[in-house]
């Protein structure tokens, strides 16, 4: 799922969302709340119709924001309490709000609140935090059965697993989700600084043990190689900010591994970007262009490789779902990340 955190996928359209096959794409309850907020997204007839989107949307409900913003908001049984990094205002989000607030959105997939832990934290931490998501979980699922939704077509809700990296506390999240009948479950609490081996051992904890009928979302995840891994252990859908935040600091991702287009190897460089992508950037530009549009400091180099690194990651999946029906993903994984693993080194983008 490409990240629409506020309603739009940083320097790349609907249309062209669309017409690189983007089935679905990911918004974020607590931006939005806070900005253009619930109000004005109801007079415009829910966020499909505010933002020109046509297909579906999944909303998170904030819970990242609980700890990413952790400088800013106290945690209790009622719910998170929290300032806004706008304007300094006092909120309040509890299981229920977050309901009525992703309503108000009209997204197809709605997420519960929960509480993301920090990596590392103690045992004792994780077990109350996993048993205070739980009832956040159970509060939110009877908060959808009293309220309808407002635009006429019907919002799924996502239980989230939590427990950090502790698998017994993973495993009573699992089982005590999959007991609420939720329509589909993440897996929270990872890609927040565990080793990547952590991460890949949880994962598996977790679908060992959620409904295998039920889609599995592994929240913000990840490399290419951790999306792979990842759907080897039986995980369905992903979002992640690495492709379009890496095109916005000039590194794309291409099937050799990863390329900085800053760099000065590519001043004369005259083939495509990636001689295997079919996107708009790689059909008609070359890498010295597109170097000289990042020096230069052009808004198009922006758009170009975001595009390209979307397209990337699309394909990706998509190629990953043929090699399950052909009966060949291992063989085919294994194959694409030792491409992938032959990259440049320092190619690295600049946070921004």
């Amino acid at each position: 799922m490409p990240v629409g955190t506020q309603g739009t996928v940083k320097a790349v359209e609907a249309r062209e969302l669309e017409e690189m096959g983007a089935a679905i794409i990911l918004g974020n309850a607590y931006h939005l709340y806070l900005r253009p907020g619930t109000a004005l997204l109801e007079k415009a007839g829910g966020l499909h119709r505010f933002a020109g989107w046509t297909r579906p949307i999944l909303t998170d409900s904030g819970g990242y924001q609980v700890f990413s913003l952790s400088s800013l908001r106290s945690i209790s049984d009622e719910g998170v309490r929290f300032r806004s990094h706008i304007d300094g205002s006092g909120h309040l989000f509890t299981p229920e709000t977050v309901i009525d607030i992703q309503r108000s959105l009209g997204s197809d997939i709605m997420m519960v609140l929960d509480e993301c832990t920090p990596y590392p934290c103690d045992e004792s931490y994780a077990r109350a935090s996993n048993d205070m998501t739980l009832r956040w979980a159970l509060r939110a699922r009877e908060r959808l059965e009293r309220t309808s939704p407002l635009y006429g077509h019907a919002q799924a809700l996502f239980g989230i697993v939590q427990g950090s990296t502790y698998a017994g506390i993973r495993e009573e999240s699992a089982r005590g989700l999959a007991a609420m009948e939720f329509d589909g479950y993440a897996i929270g609490g990872l890609s927040v600084g565990e080793p990547e081996g952590e991460m890949y051992r949880i994962t598996q904890v977790c679908t060992d043990i959620l409904p295998q009928d039920r889609p599995r979302y592994l929240m913000g995840v990840g490399t290419p190689r951790n999306i792979l891994e990842a759907i080897a252990r039986g995980v369905d859908m992903f979002d992640c900010v690495l492709p379009t935040r890496n095109g916005r600091n000039a590194v794309l991702f291409t099937r050799a591994g990863k390329l900085n287009m800053r760099n000065a190897a590519h001043a004369d460089d005259f083939t495509p970007p990636d001689p295997t992508c079919s996107c708009y950037a790689c059909r008609n530009f070359t890498r010295a262009y597109l170097r000289h549009l990042f020096k230069a400091g052009e808004i198009l180099a922006l758009q170009l490789a975001t595009l390209h690194n979307l397209k990337f990651y699309l394909r990706l999946v998509a190629e990953a779902r043929e090699a399950i029906l052909a009966g060949c993903f291992v063989q085919w994984k294994d194959s694409m990340i030792n491409a992938l693993s032959a990259g440049r080194p320092g190619a690295e983008p600049t946070p921004q």
